[in-house]
C-alpha cells in the first residue's frame, strides 16, 4: 500500500478519488442550503437531522475533514514533485500552447479554496461546535421556539464584504472544478467514448453548482 502512494499513478488516482468524494459532498450541501431559499421549513429540518444525527456528527463528519486535508494536503504534494520533475521549463510566453491556464494554475486556485474553507469553517462549523459540544445546546432552537439554522445562515449574508468574499471563493472553485473534474476521471482511466459526455456534464457541473451557491449568498444578502 505505502508502495502505491509512493508511485505517481498512486498518488494521481488517491487524489482522485478524493476529488470525486469531495464533488458528491458539495451537490449534497448545495441540495441542503438551496433549501434555504425555496423551503426554510425544510432546510431547518435536515440541518437539524443532519447536526444532531449520531452517524452524520460521528462518522460521516471525520471522514469528509480527512477527504478535504487529504486532497488539499495530496494536491500540493503533487505540485511540488511536478515542478521538480521538470528538467525543461515552460516558456513564459509559451505556457498555454502546453496546457490550459486552468491546469497551471491548480495550486493557487486550490489555495484560494483552502483559505475560504478555513473561513467557512469560522463562520458556521466552529460556531455549531460550540453550541452542540461546548454549551451543550442540542435543541437547535431559539427563544421564540423555531430552530436556529435558518436565521443563522441569513444573518450570515448581511456584510457585504462576507457575500464578496463568498462570491469570490465560489468563482476561484469553479475555475478549480473546470479542470479537476475531468482530470479526475482522466486519472482512473475514464478514456472511452464518454469522455466527450463526461467532459460535458464536468464543465456544466463546474459553472452551475458555483453558480448556484452564488445565488444563495446574493439572495439572502438582498431579502433579510
Amino acid at each position: 500500500m505505502s508502495g502505491f502512494f509512493n508511485s505517481s499513478i498512486g498518488r494521481k488516482y488517491a487524489m482522485a478519488l478524493s476529488a470525486f468524494f469531495l464533488m458528491i459532498f458539495i451537490v449534497q450541501h448545495f441540495a441542503i442550503n438551496i433549501l434555504s431559499v425555496f423551503n426554510p421549513d425544510a432546510f431547518n429540518e435536515i440541518s437539524h437531522f443532519m447536526g444532531t444525527n449520531p452517524l452524520v456528527q460521528f462518522g460521516l463528519q471525520p471522514i469528509l475533514l480527512f477527504g478535504v486535508i487529504f486532497h488539499f494536503v495530496m494536491g500540493f504534494i503533487l505540485e511540488i514533485r511536478n515542478r521538480n520533475a521538470r528538467s525543461v521549463k515552460y516558456v513564459r510566453n509559451n505556457g498555454a500552447a502546453n496546457a490550459t491556464w486552468m491546469s497551471r494554475n491548480m495550486i493557487w486556485s486550490g489555495g484560494f479554496i483552502l483559505i475560504f474553507l478555513v473561513i467557512h469553517f469560522i463562520d458556521f462549523w466552529f460556531p455549531e461546535i460550540n453550541t452542540k459540544f461546548i454549551q451543550g445546546d442540542m435543541s437547535g432552537l431559539l427563544p421564540n421556539g423555531d430552530y436556529r439554522y435558518y436565521e443563522e445562515l441569513t444573518h450570515k449574508f448581511v456584510p457585504i464584504w462576507r457575500v464578496a468574499l463568498y462570491c469570490v471563493g465560489f468563482v476561484f472553485l469553479s475555475l478549480h472544478l473546470l479542470h479537476g473534474f475531468s482530470s479526475a476521471f482522466q486519472s482512473v482511466g475514464a478514456n472511452n467514448k464518454y469522455t466527450r459526455g463526461l467532459k460535458g456534464f464536468g464543465k456544466a457541473y463546474a459553472i452551475l453548482i458555483p453558480l448556484g451557491f452564488i445565488f444563495i449568498a446574493l439572495f439572502h444578502h438582498f431579502n433579510h
